[in-house]
């Protein structure tokens, strides 16, 4: 069978990169994932084989150690790995998220300290900006980070943290009122913290303290946690990019990206639940036929992979737009919001098909079930990504006169 969701244009070393990554996939993964999600359990085996393979590395550059590949790549990476277990996707997402934000906006000292360390996986990242009250309402944290000397000090309570046992370098968001007059916009008066720490939880550095993993309806696997800073000295050299007040910026052009790689995440699950549902359906009879030779199973079929095929071209352009240098926020957050939807509507159909059994945990679709969802609201929910749209197509169509 011809697979779904095929990308046109690749070079040889894309394609090359995807079949290693799909084969390990294939073999490593899927074979593992349900047995590793019911448990609960942080998928070290399968992390350390894709640190061999160089994937914590794919996007920073050579001279880093880095193989210097482009969005497109690293997504459709990505959606390759959603295919075998979105949790491990999740776990190489913040940590990307933290390298892009270095890379782009780091000093120098800072892209040479932790970037050769992040490429090798030696430096797992996390980023943290979300807070208990917070919500979508960036502009509302209040985490606050107060200068001291040579130091800032660093309170406040961080919420839904991926990564936040496992990771050792953690992009804090926080409010610096420092050089910001009253009256400054709350966007204007924050700033971007590279937080070191130990693995583990409790308190993993003095002032720093990892409570433990939420207990989550899916994503399992990948720790998910809050952040509690009580009097957290941070050196003043590791405000990213050495200057204060940047950071609501450094975190938008990080969910940017990260936008499109919930999009892939989105495509990669919804092709794993086709892959199940018309398997199933070939499998399983009633009245004396396959239930894929009835209408009502060809119609649902057929409207599930043209939504795998339509979320994972929407993703693809929108990862392209972003490596030609333009402006991509349009085209993520449509991207971002058609695949997760999309990926919710694939996973239900085949949880469907399967019938009963579906209901079953013996089977992986009810996996999936469960894992759906958190695309919905990962990178901004829906609505906010409909507001982001609305906003920049009257930007585009704005009547002149």
């Amino acid at each position: 069978m011809t697979r779904l969701a095929q990308t046109e244009g690749l070079t040889d070393i894309q394609q090359e990169i995807l079949s290693t990554v799909r084969d390990f996939v294939d073999k490593e993964i899927l074979p593992v994932a349900t047995e590793l999600e019911h448990r609960d359990e942080y998928p070290s085996q399968i992390v350390e084989g894709l640190k061999e393979l160089g994937v914590f590395g794919l996007m920073i550059p050579e001279e880093y150690g880095g193989l210097g590949e482009s969005l497109l790549t690293y997504a459709l990476t990505v959606e390759e790995i959603a295919r075998g277990w979105m949790s491990v996707s999740g776990i190489i997402n913040t940590h990307f998220i933290v390298a892009y934000m270095l890379k782009q906006h780091g000093t120098q000292e800072q892209k040479d300290y932790f970037l050769p360390k992040m490429a090798a996986g030696e430096i797992r990242g996390a980023f943290s900006m979300s807070e208990p009250a917070l919500g979508s309402d960036v502009s509302a944290i209040s985490s606050k980070g107060v200068r001291d000397g040579n130091d800032y000090v660093l309170n406040g309570q961080k919420m839904w943290l991926t990564n936040g046992g496992t990771s050792t370098l953690v992009a804090v968001l926080c409010r610096t009122d420092e050089g910001h007059p009253e009256g400054t916009a709350p966007h204007k008066s924050m700033t971007t913290f590279l937080v070191e720490k130990e693995a583990g939880f409790g308190e993993v550095r003095p002032g720093l303290t990892i409570p433990g993993k939420i207990d989550k309806m899916g994503y399992k696997g990948v720790d998910t946690t809050e952040l509690i800073m009580d009097g957290l000295r941070i050196p003043a050299d590791r405000v990213l990019g050495g200057e204060t007040g940047r950071g609501f910026y450094h975190m938008m052009d990080g969910v940017e990206v990260g936008r499109v790689n919930v999009a892939a995440r989105g495509c990669g699950v919804a092709q794993r639940a086709f892959e199940l549902g018309v398997s199933y359906a070939q499998q399983r009879h009633t009245f004396g036929k396959p239930i894929a030779q009835h209408q009502a199973i060809q119609f649902k079929l057929a409207e599930m992979a043209t939504k795998v095929e339509a979320a994972h071209a929407m993703m693809v352009n929108a990862a392209r737009k972003k490596d030609s240098g333009q402006r991509n926020d349009l085209e993520a957050g449509m991207a971002k919001y058609l695949a997760s939807e999309y990926c919710k509507e694939v996973v239900e159909d085949a949880f469907r098909i399967h019938g009963g059994y579906g209901f079953s945990k013996e089977y992986e679709i009810e996996r999936l079930y469960r894992e759906a969802p958190m695309l919905l609201i990962g990178e901004g929910t829906a609505e906010i990504q409909k507001m982001i749209i609305g906003r920049r197509l009257l930007e585009e169509y704005r009547i002149q006169g």
